[in-house]
């Protein structure tokens, strides 16, 4: 299915054909060159058959579909030359010295009939006839799709996982004869070990990704995917369980930047792009792949490789001049998730450690054991922390924080002494970390937004260091709430991103008021400036935007639905104006604030407690939660709510909500205490530049000029302010600024620009 958008006004397709096979783990195994602006080596999926697998007509009329009536050509695999006799023999003799460790450190030397890149534009699959008959009667092969864009892909093979020391503990069954069905069942061992064997799982994954090739796999690529099958493999059962990718990125790739830090050298991050990570490996995008992953990436040795991982991963030398970082997770998330920054990163620690932090550092080393549960989750079996004592009671985890060198000394004074108090206020008011450690990192000026959190690492913006406490602990305890709403519990359709942002939004506002220890009237007086704010932010908003990017909901009964083969769309996600939309935050922090009224706090943030433990390790559509949360308000208080009229008022209709009780946040709140103007310090220094343009105050003209040069995250707005005044001298400075930046900013923030400019 090759489908033909435009890449910067439609939606995203997700392709992967998740109703049929799932990766359940991915091992990377990268080396990042600066000098040429690519991270190439391996990528190891262990895949997971599903209950729908042998519907194969499903996975390959839906991946082969196109306008296109050519055959497409599919690299011819070498033939696999494997004894099928006395496989079990074989297991026990065979060393690691055996094994031929593919790509591990080495620069591909493929010639370029070797090497299929995504093209922008490019013929598709086309019809089964066509291109998925194997020559065998007419009959099918079953065709795996990944999501895959901006890459180069080299090579596909089986993995000969069977050929792993000590692997026969995993061959149940001796019965099996044929070699490919023993390897898959050995996969299919592997992934269904129970939780407290994570460590022994994660060893076999790492040992299994050496293994040997057994035969190449046939493969193409289209603008948005990879499709790989095996001549014969005509159900997803009978496809390879366990097969590597050697690939590299492109310089000009969507899911990482390469950029320049504010020290000036080099450094590469994912930056939360609108295509997510498929620009970074061959992946399955949607949200329901849950899966784990593991990754060794190699750098130069004056490098720090910071990554969502659970462990804090420390460097290893392996030459003169050459590093290599491991990182693992266990507990199964959304492939887009996935995060990763290379740079030149100084770690900012304290000058002294509380008692609370060595208490921290201490619960890191827990066991297996640890991790038996001890209740009953709703979600797919991982080590659980809601389910360890130890975890639950920590109110503060294990944390790290990383800059450039020239603003550790701003992220000590500031960033590093917020830390544990908004962790420890976020366990106050939720309950148990989702995740067992945080690394937060200052990113490049050329980050588009003020924050964004991944498993175990948050990225902020350098802005949110110019802001004093009131900024950076604010945006600190918004990341922090993306741990449970956005992380732990997921938006099973990524158009109701408010699942995300309107609760962090929401979070942000009591994380921070406990954080500061408020006294209840300053807090009420604290979040009831900070809705008047953000009150007429939704007003500017709903008049200056497009009605259909206002829709919370905007799939409305089709949310969440896909295709046979798994395969959908995410409703607007290319659009470039999105990215810089704050609906979802907005408006979505008023109908939870609107909720939390009618119950009363108390109430409302004891069911939140109880919504997170029944639904941590899960994706949610907005029906899960309303439906909870109306099951828990008594009668009297319901005055008529329901899921539908939430749906109808809320969340499938465009502009403002109509509840008539919010206008009284527009009232002008009574005289209050500094610490309540300096809450509000967040809009300042743009509001004065804001002035500056509108008053033609030209004095003031390199205020503005620094502020779009150093505040990328919050900047972009005063370009359409310099350009709507008409002025000469103002439109000139904005062509200047935008001169200056554009080759830093990201993609979507330099088209949105360009298009104001020019």
């Amino acid at each position: 299915m090759d489908i033909k958008l435009d890449p910067s006004r439609d939606d995203l397709p997700l392709m992967a054909n998740t109703s049929h096979i799932l990766v359940k783990h991915y091992v990377l195994d990268l080396d990042v060159d600066f000098e040429s602006q690519i991270i190439d080596g391996t990528l190891v999926l262990f895949l997971e058959s599903g209950n729908r697998s042998r519907k194969k007509s499903g996975s390959t009329e839906e991946a082969c579909r196109s306008e296109s009536n050519e055959a497409c050509e599919f690299r011819k695999p070498e033939p696999c030359h494997v004894p099928v006799a006395d496989t079990r023999t074989s297991l026990s003799q065979m060393g690691y010295s055996d094994f031929a460790i593919c790509g591990k450190g080495e620069r591909d030397t493929s010639g370029k009939d070797g090497n299929h890149d995504n093209q922008e534009q490019t013929y598709g699959i086309s019809s089964s006839k066509h291109c998925c008959d194997t020559g065998n009667h007419g009959s099918e092969d079953f065709l795996l799709v990944l999501d895959c864009c901006d890459l180069s892909v080299l090579r596909v093979e089986e993995v000969d996982v069977a050929a792993v020391p000590g692997i026969e503990k995993f061959t149940r069954s001796p019965k099996l004869t044929v070699v490919s069905e023993l390897r898959n069942q050995i996969v299919r061992e592997l992934v269904a070990l129970p939780a407290d064997h994570w460590r022994e799982q994660l060893d076999y994954y790492a040992r299994c990704s050496l293994a040997p090739g057994c035969g190449e796999l046939l493969f193409d690529t289209d603008t948005w995917s990879l499709q790989i099958r095996k001549t014969g493999a005509q159900t997803a059962t009978a496809f390879p369980h366990a097969i590597r990718i050697r690939y590299r990125t492109k310089p000009q790739g969507r899911s990482v930047t390469w950029t320049s830090d504010q020290s000036g050298r080099p450094c590469v991050y994912t930056m939360g792009s609108p295509i997510n990570n498929r620009a970074l490996f061959p992946c399955q995008e949607p949200p329901v792949a849950m899966s784990t992953w593991q990754a060794t990436v190699r750098a130069a040795a004056s490098f720090v490789v910071l990554m969502s991982g659970e462990n804090s991963a420390k460097p290893t030398q392996l030459r003169e001049g050459c590093s290599s970082w491991h990182y693992y997770v266990t507990m199964p998330m959304p492939a887009s998730t996935f995060t990763i920054a290379v740079g030149p990163w100084t770690e900012v620690k304290p000058e002294t450690c509380s008692p609370s932090d060595l208490a921290a550092e201490r619960s890191l080393s827990l066991s297996e054991a640890d991790f038996r549960c001890a209740g009953i989750c709703g979600h797919m079996e991982y080590p659980c922390r809601f389910q360890n004592p130890s975890a639950t009671t920590q109110e503060i985890i294990p944390h790290r924080v990383f800059a450039p060198e020239s603003l550790a000394g701003a992220c000590q004074e500031t960033l590093l002494q917020l830390l544990s108090p908004c962790l420890s206020a976020a366990h106050a008011v939720l309950g148990t970390h989702p995740f067992s450690r945080l690394d937060v990192l200052i990113v490049p000026a050329n980050f588009p937004s003020l924050g964004m959190a991944s498993p175990h690492i948050v990225f902020l913006s350098q802005s949110t260091l110019a802001g004093g406490s009131h900024l950076c602990g604010t945006r600190l305890c918004h990341e922090i709430a993306h741990a449970w709403f956005g992380l732990a519990i997921g938006a099973r359709d990524w158009t109701e991103e408010w699942l995300s942002e309107g609760f962090a939004t929401h979070l942000e506002d009591v994380f921070w008021a406990k954080a500061q220890q408020l006294a209840p009237h300053e807090a009420q007086e604290q979040q009831e400036l900070r809705a008047s704010l953000r009150w007429r932010r939704l007003q500017d908003e709903s008049r200056n935007s497009p009605e259909q990017l206002q829709v919370l909901r905007p799939n409305k009964e089709k949310t969440g639905h896909v295709s046979d083969s798994g395969s959908s769309v995410i409703k607007h996600g290319l659009n470039p104006e999105k990215v810089f939309m704050q609906v979802h935050y907005l408006k979505g922090y008023f109908l939870l604030r609107f909720l939390a009224r009618r119950l009363g706090d108390d109430t409302y943030f004891s069911f939140l407690r109880k919504f997170v433990h029944t639904f941590h390790g899960q994706l949610i559509l907005s029906q899960d939660f309303l439906q909870m949360l109306l099951e828990n308000i008594p009668e009297e208080k319901r005055l008529g709510l329901s899921v539908e009229s939430i749906f109808r008022d809320w969340l499938e209709c465009p502009g403002l909500p109509q509840v008539a009780k919010w206008k009284r946040v527009n009232r002008r709140p009574r005289k209050r205490k500094r610490r309540g103007t300096e809450e509000a310090f967040e809009k300042v220094r743009h509001r004065w530049c804001e002035l500056v343009v509108k008053h033609k105050y030209t004095t003031a003209y390199k205020t503005v000029e620094r502020f779009l040069q150093e505040d990328q995250a919050m900047g972009i707005y005063l370009y359409g302010e310099l350009m709507v005044s008409e002025d000469a001298r103002q439109q000139q400075l904005a062509r200047q600024c935008f001169q200056l930046t554009k080759e830093q900013m990201d993609r979507c923030s330099a088209q949105v620009v360009a298009e104001m400019l020019f």
